[in-house]
């Protein structure tokens, strides 16, 4: 188990408290989430995110669903009317902010990267964007997202990651001194922004998340950096069955 799965931020919590914090930050902050994000990375994770979306190369008949999806912002991206794109997330207030803006063609959808609403290899793809810190239990998800994807189909999560070293010292200043401000005055919500910089902080770093992939069942495990590794896409693939011998 991650030390994430017993942390909030850089606190120390049970698993049921974790939950219910991370609950009340997305309720706090989901007027003004996306406003946010455009302040904290000046834009760029509008480009992060249209990576994923070529990476994930959304294609008619399939099924996608975009993980901790929030305001469904990633899925109106890869929505059309030729396919099934839908957010699966456990903040109700996010995605009434995301349904407020008329995504065409997006569905939404009540749950927990740890219990998705879906059958079992029903999913070609799985998109999860700033959202897999979030979850109480990494495994469990990861284990999840392999239950619901269709064999040969593919789990794309866009984090926030570590760095390049010469990069670091400035990161971090605008991290500790800059974002829980922004937090306070903007969306009047400090406490969750704290809790966004310690807990990039907690996530394991690009080859570590990659190890994890693989140990939940992935297949041809990649990642890519983004913007010297302050974010990263990592991919993986879940293998067809093995044939039974004769």
């Amino acid at each position: 188990m991650t030390k994430l799965s017993r942390t909030f931020g850089f606190r120390t919590v049970d698993e049921n408290e974790r939950e219910q914090r991370i609950r009340r930050v997305f309720e706090a902050v989901a007027g003004r989430y996306d406003l946010m994000n455009d302040l904290m990375s000046m834009g760029i994770h509008r480009l992060w995110k249209r990576t994923l979306v070529r990476l994930a190369a959304p294609r008619a008949g399939q099924t996608i669903v975009d993980l901790a999806g929030g305001t469904g912002d990633v899925a109106a991206l890869m929505a059309a009317g030729d396919r099934t794109v839908a957010v699966c997330d456990p903040s109700v207030a996010m995605m009434q902010a995301g349904q407020a803006r008329g995504h065409d063609h997006v569905q939404w959808l009540a749950g927990t990267g740890e219990a998705m609403p879906l059958a079992a290899g029903s999913v070609d793809t799985i998109t999860i964007a700033f959202g897999i810190r979030n979850v109480t239990r990494i495994e469990d998800a990861l284990a999840e997202a392999l239950r619901v994807l269709k064999p040969g189909g593919r789990f794309l999560c866009l984090e926030f990651s570590t760095p390049w070293a010469p990069v670091r010292p400035f990161y971090n200043f605008f991290s500790f001194a800059v974002i829980p401000r922004l937090g306070a005055m903007v969306a009047q919500a400090p406490e969750a922004y704290t809790y966004l910089v310690e807990s990039i902080r907690r996530f394991p770093d690009q080859r570590s998340f990659q190890a994890l992939m693989e140990q939940a069942g992935f297949a041809e495990v990649r990642y890519r950096n983004l913007s010297t590794g302050i974010a990263c896409i990592h991919v993986g693939v879940k293998p067809a069955p093995a044939a039974a011998k004769a």
